[in-house]
């Protein structure tokens, strides 16, 4: 599928420049993996050994508290990583869930095969620095949201910067992303909407 290779090359070069030769060793070291919807990619428990660059669909991590409680950490849709970060560079077990939630199409990266790229492409550091940058800050824009904001705030937020996200997706999926239950989102959806 050359076009999955398109987009990674497309999103790889909005950020660093890739020769001819830098595509064909990076074509050679990812796969494409198809999952399924509800289909595991990754479960609490295992080393995480690839990282995933959506192609279509969409996946989300989460985690399960103590009483079986889905907590959504983020979603991916095309053109995005996802991965467990903690057990990717540690290599420790994965406290962490991830699953399709559409029929989805991954670029994946093994461990071994990402540092070697990076030896050999040392622009790719650069790029994926870059990426992690913006992963962090969106990270801490959600934390400090969470801490400070009402939902409705952080529901105004999510649709501001995710809105294309929306119609796609659950609202009890949402509604876990946002810390609240799916009534009371609809509640607060009810009510934004009744002012508009």
């Amino acid at each position: 599928m050359t076009d999955a290779y398109e987009m990674l090359f497309r999103h790889i070069t909005e950020h660093v420049p890739l020769s001819d030769g830098d595509k064909e060793l990076i074509s050679s070291c990812y796969k494409l993996v198809h999952y399924r919807k509800r289909q595991y990619v990754l479960k609490e428990g295992d080393i995480v050994r690839n990282s995933n660059f959506v192609v279509n669909g969409c996946l989300r991590s989460y985690y399960r508290d103590e009483n079986g409680f889905a907590h959504v950490l983020m979603f991916a849709v095309e053109n995005w990583w996802i991965s467990d970060l903690d057990s990717y560079v540690y290599q420790t077990p994965s406290q962490l869930f991830i699953d399709a939630l559409e029929d989805t199409d991954v670029l994946q990266v093994s461990r071994e095969d990402q540092e070697m790229l990076y030896d050999k492409i040392p622009v790719l550091e650069r790029y994926n620095r870059l990426i992690m940058q913006k992963s962090l800050a969106n990270i801490q824009h959600r934390i400090l949201g969470n801490l400070s904001k009402p939902a409705a705030e952080r529901y105004l937020f999510f649709r501001e910067k995710y809105g294309f996200l929306e119609g796609r997706l659950p609202q009890h999926q949402i509604a876990s992303y946002l810390g609240v239950t799916p009534e009371f989102l609809s509640n607060i959806r009810k009510k934004l909407f009744k002012k508009a």
